[in-house]
């Protein structure tokens, strides 16, 4: 993990020259605090994925990145390429049919968030009101997918079938009698 977190600000020292030196300067403990933080923080993630997302970030942005857009870039390289991104699987499980459970998923984990998230909400809500919560909660699914468990749709339980019993005759002719003293008034 140390060796990743030093490869990835050789990285920004080489790509973001001029940046990287304006916020940290030469002072070496400035560079170290900033390296514990980045360390502590992204500790979740193995060293390959922090190496990734380091190079992505360099394709992808001119600017040195922060913190923030740092564990960001790392759950999106983290993702199994099987997993859509969170704004894709978002928007997948908003236009969904019903019913959800019957319908074909990219992965089993768009339908878990959305299913956790509320089909009402998502169906309902503005995306910038409800696409946080769904992104926190695919995230936790693309985490435990990245962690090797293996998600499954479960179908939703079958409604017993109820006999049909016709009603006897004298309840059928209240019943009539009720509906017809409704339109006689």
């Amino acid at each position: 993990m140390i060796d990743a977190i030093n490869q990835t600000f050789a990285l920004f020292r080489a790509n973001y020259h001029n940046q990287y030196y304006s916020a940290f300067g030469n002072d070496q403990g400035s560079v170290a605090i900033t390296k514990k933080l980045w360390l502590q923080t992204l500790k979740g993630f193995p060293a390959a994925v922090i190496c990734a997302a380091a190079e992505r970030i360099i394709a992808d942005s001119e600017y040195l990145p922060t913190l923030n857009k740092m564990l960001e870039a790392c759950r999106r390289a983290g993702l199994p390429g099987q997993l859509p991104s969170p704004l894709a699987a978002y928007r997948e499980a908003c236009n969904a049919a019903s019913p959800k459970a019957a319908q074909r998923w990219s992965h089993p984990a768009v339908y878990l968030a959305g299913r956790d998230c509320g089909w009402y909400r998502l169906a309902n809500y503005a995306e910038r009101q409800v696409l946080p919560e769904y992104s926190e909660i695919y995230q936790h699914y693309a985490d435990r997918v990245a962690a090797g468990e293996t998600l499954a749709i479960e179908p939703p339980a079958a409604l017993e079938e109820a006999p049909h019993r016709p009603a006897s005759e004298a309840t059928a002719a209240r019943n009539m009698a009720a509906l017809k003293s409704l339109f006689d008034q």
